[in-house]
């Protein structure tokens, strides 16, 4: 039972849910038995749990879909209104054809100038990511790297540098919490190294 203190979610959230778990049927995580849409309830559940407005908790259930699947902006702001399809295409790497240090590197400078809410659906989806790293670390250990495009010396990079964006962002709020998770995730998958 949810406390009576936290608001209850509204169809939009429900609806959400559904649309993303359509989109990503058949989808798992990379190297992973685990479904793709476990991910994405993740992010959203830190964001509800956190207290954020619920559309912003809708964008990070769909944050991947424009990215990752044959849906379309156009169809998520037809589902979902404009400020959700904006958030969700602000999740998005615009380019699927760049480098991969590219398209990071293009959304750790998109991140330094985003707006609040981007940020927040960023952290919460970045944060489950390392969380899974860690995790996936701890079963299997070093081979786990291996799932990844790039190996631990550049996620490493990736990561310390969306963690140096959060942390500078975030000033308070719920968002600097997400950020404090974030860091202590970092550090603990990567230890004290090369900040």
């Amino acid at each position: 039972m949810v406390p009576a203190l936290m608001p209850q979610p509204t169809p939009l959230i429900f609806r959400a849910i559904e649309f993303a778990a359509a989109a990503h049927a058949g989808q798992y995580r990379k190297g992973t038995p685990v479904p793709y849409i476990v991910h994405p309830l993740n992010a959203a559940r830190m964001l509800l749990m956190a207290g954020c407005e619920e559309h912003v908790a809708a964008a990070a259930v769909l944050h991947d879909v424009i990215e990752d699947t044959h849906v379309s902006f156009e169809d998520v702001k037809a589902h979902f209104g404009e400020r959700v399809a904006e958030l969700v295409a602000n999740a998005s790497e615009p380019d699927r054809l760049a480098t991969w240090e590219e398209r990071k590197r293009h959304t750790i400078a998109f991140l330094e100038g985003a707006d609040e809410e981007t940020l927040l659906v960023a952290v919460a989806d970045k944060l489950d990511n390392i969380r899974s790293i860690r995790e996936d670390l701890a079963l299997r250990g070093d081979v786990a790297w291996t799932r990844f495009k790039r190996g631990r010396a550049e996620q490493m990079w990736y990561y310390q540098s969306l963690e140096r964006v959060f942390r500078a962002r975030f000033n308070g709020g719920v968002g600097h919490c997400l950020a404090e998770s974030f860091s202590i995730e970092v550090a603990a998958v990567f230890g004290g190294e090369a900040r």
